[in-house]
């Protein structure tokens, strides 16, 4: 039986700005060979090659293949068997927002030179094995938990894969927030605080920007939140009881904003809630679990 596969490929940076916008000032800088823009072509092209390499391979495994540009244009996966990325780990974190349990996502990195591919387990270059594996079923599968979001007791998110962000919408600001942790058996401990922000997030963004700012890395199996606080601000002599920390299952991290212009960025820039005085953000583990094929797991 043919295997369906809905192919979601990126929309390179040197498609969007030269050939598609033709921005003069992006072409300006190609001309001159600024050292800012030496990446835009050779990384269109490693990624054009790769789709072509992904192409024949989906061809000759017979499979039945829809392609879409562009992996934040709604698509449906009703009757799909497979979902397959093709660009980097941005590609897949904006594709997974789509994609509910039980459907199976597998990441190709179309430019290894530039892009991590943390999620992405083909490369350019041993597509055609990886997609036999999957196929055949050899290919290990991870489960990866994701976060819910609340603001106000609405559900505004149910598939976050990395992380939040919350802070003030100007950067140069403070942050002003209360903070609480409530754990699965109901006790509970809450701080207010000041700082420049807030990263949440469930394991599989631990090793993004929560390890940046001092986070720990946390298994890819792991069903935990961690909250990590951005340059806190802490009077002399003290310091805060909650600079880092996680939540069991069945718990929440909630925060009770204290600032007019607040922001809620959710796995990127792309997503994007306003979060006012009063307002409150509460976090928890989805029951939408993600499944990533071949992605190796990690220890803590």
């Amino acid at each position: 039986m043919k295997k369906r596969v809905l192919v979601l490929s990126k929309r390179t940076s040197y498609r969007t700005f030269v050939e598609e916008q033709k921005d003069a000032r992006i072409q300006g800088l190609i001309a001159k060979g600024d050292p800012t823009v030496l990446r835009l072509r050779r990384s269109h092209e490693a990624h054009e090659e790769t789709m072509r390499e992904v192409q024949d391979a989906l061809t000759s495994l017979g499979a039945e293949v829809t392609l879409q540009v562009g992996p934040r244009t709604p698509f449906s996966v009703a009757g799909i068997d497979m979902v397959l990325t093709v660009g980097g780990d941005g590609t897949l974190l904006a594709a997974s927002h789509q994609i509910g349990p039980g459907i199976p996502l597998l990441g190709v990195n179309s430019a290894p030179e530039s892009s991590v591919g943390f999620f992405c387990a083909a490369a350019k270059g041993n597509v055609l094995e990886t997609l036999r594996a999957a196929f055949e079923g050899t290919l290990p599968a991870v489960q990866l938990a994701r976060m819910q979001v609340e603001l106000n007791d609405a559900v505004i998110h149910r598939r976050v894969l990395n992380e939040l962000l919350f802070c003030h919408a100007c950067p140069a600001a403070t942050t002003r927030y209360i903070l609480r942790l409530t754990q699965a058996n109901g006790e509970f401990i809450e701080e207010e605080q000041r700082s420049s922000g807030l990263w949440i997030g469930p394991p599989a963004g631990s090793t993004a920007a929560q390890r940046s700012a001092g986070g720990h890395v946390l298994p890819l199996a792991s069903t935990k939140l961690q909250f990590v606080v951005r340059e806190a601000y802490v009077r002399l002599g003290t310091s805060l009881r909650l600079p880092i920390g996680l939540v069991e299952d069945g718990g929440t991290i909630s925060i009770h904003c204290k600032i007019r212009e607040g922001k809620a960025f959710l796995d990127g820039l792309h997503i994007v809630h306003d979060v006012a005085i009063g307002d409150r953000l509460v976090m928890r583990r989805s029951d939408e679990d993600l499944t990533v094929l071949g992605l190796t797991r990690r220890d803590g």
